[in-house]
């Protein structure tokens, strides 16, 4: 717990378009096909944090084991 006088953490940036790639999927029978889009979303905010986030992780194991390319 954090008292008033701490700050929390910043959230972990991608998060919530890993979130939206793991909700597609689920809905589409984990066809990584169905979910371009979400994906897509979570390769651009990877690229804008330089990989840094712990979410960007998965999107190497989607689309392979070297960085998207712009």
């Amino acid at each position: 717990m954090f008292g008033f006088w701490e700050k929390k953490p910043p959230p972990e940036p991608c998060g919530e378009y890993a979130c939206e790639i793991q909700a597609c999927l689920t809905k589409n029978d984990f066809k990584h096909e169905r979910c371009k889009h979400a994906i897509l979303k979570l390769q651009k905010c990877c690229e804008k944090h330089d990989y840094k986030s712990k979410h960007c992780g998965s999107l190497t194991a989607i689309l392979g084991p070297s960085k998207p390319k712009a």
